[in-house]
């Protein structure tokens, strides 16, 4: 606990330095869209920009260009994501399987100019993804950052590298079975910005209430999801509500946690950027196909096993990359 409580850090936007349930689900469907980015609000909202239709050669594009001539790249990450993006005690250098993405980012843009220096880290909160992006304060965001639809009206998205899904983690031996009645008198606990608020507080459709008001439990907001650990940690609350990804990273930190239930959406991480980009888009699309290129031998595997299978297991490669229709 103590060691999960020391990683709670308030995120603030500074630059760093170094390298059976109920709810939706059904028994047909066990895993279902959230409703922020289902089929029946727009269509593919993961399809990004085809790198094949871009330049060759992205260090030719406008925007890759503009970020070599400053001499670095602004990415907002997270550094209290155990296992995706964080500050390993041991070494004191930010780590993760997201950190591993930016990295093979900054090389891609870079080329033969990277180094360590080429990447600017900062700290970004959850709900303030979007408005960094938009105002320039960074390139991108790479955070465990689901494609939804709400999103894409604000920002543009790479292809996606992950796809999780909201579960509950509670302490071991707790009442609570999953995202379903057994919740009734609980605190929930989900940051805020994330879609795991979302899908706990906005109405269902074709009703006036909220899963968290249909199952009778009330909800806490936090800056970071992190935070809601040390919130159940203390007894403030009963539950986090977050990207099963992330939780399995909590879980690691705090043996007394599980994972219960079944995940109740289907959500794809994408690496974030402003709008109007296009060549940055595409020069990320065409990275991240090489990256994760080569099967079992591809940089993405290789970094899989190295930070997420143990706690994540059964993932046998990322997921296909989808591309839009364009003219």
């Amino acid at each position: 606990m103590a060691a999960a409580c020391a990683l709670a850090l308030t995120a603030v936007v500074a630059p760093l330095h170094g390298g059976g349930p109920q709810g939706r689900a059904t028994a047909t469907d066990p895993v279902t869209q959230a409703r922020y980015a289902s089929a029946t609000d727009c269509e593919d909202p993961e399809a990004s920009l085809d790198p094949a239709l871009g330049s060759p050669d992205g260090v030719d594009d406008p925007d890759v260009r503009a970020i070599v001539r400053r001499g670095r790249l602004k990415v907002g990450i997270d550094q209290n994501s155990y296992l995706w993006g964080f500050r390993d005690p041991a070494t004191g250098q930010l780590a993760g399987f997201d950190i591993d993405i930016v990295q093979a980012i900054a090389k891609g843009i870079f080329g033969k100019g990277y180094t360590p220096d080429s990447v600017q880290y900062l700290t970004v909160p959850t709900a303030q993804r979007v408005k960094l992006i938009q105002n320039g304060t960074v390139d991108m965001v790479v955070r465990t950052m689901s494609i939804t639809c709400d999103r894409i009206h604000d920002v543009d998205f790479s292809t996606a590298y992950f796809t999780a899904g909201q579960q509950l983690l509670v302490p071991k031996g707790s009442p609570i079975t999953g995202y379903n009645a057994s919740l009734k008198g609980s605190t929930v606990c989900a940051a805020t910005g994330s879609t795991g608020l979302a899908e706990l507080t906005d109405p269902v459709k074709g009703t006036d209430e909220s899963d968290a008001q249909r199952f009778g439990a009330k909800v806490l907001t936090v800056a970071n999801q992190l935070d809601c650990l040390v919130r159940v940690q203390l007894g403030l609350a009963d539950a986090v509500f977050t990207d099963n990804a992330l939780a399995a990273g909590q879980a690691a930190q705090d043996p007394s946690m599980t994972l219960v239930g079944e995940p109740v959406t289907q959500e794809p991480y994408g690496v974030a950027m402003k709008k109007d980009r296009p060549d940055l888009v595409r020069k990320v699309n065409r990275i991240l196909a090489a990256y994760e290129a080569g099967g079992p031998d591809s940089q993405w595997s290789r970094s899989y096993r190295h930070w997420l299978a143990a706690d994540l297991p059964g993932i046998t490669g990322p997921p296909a990359p989808k591309y839009k229709k364009e003219p």
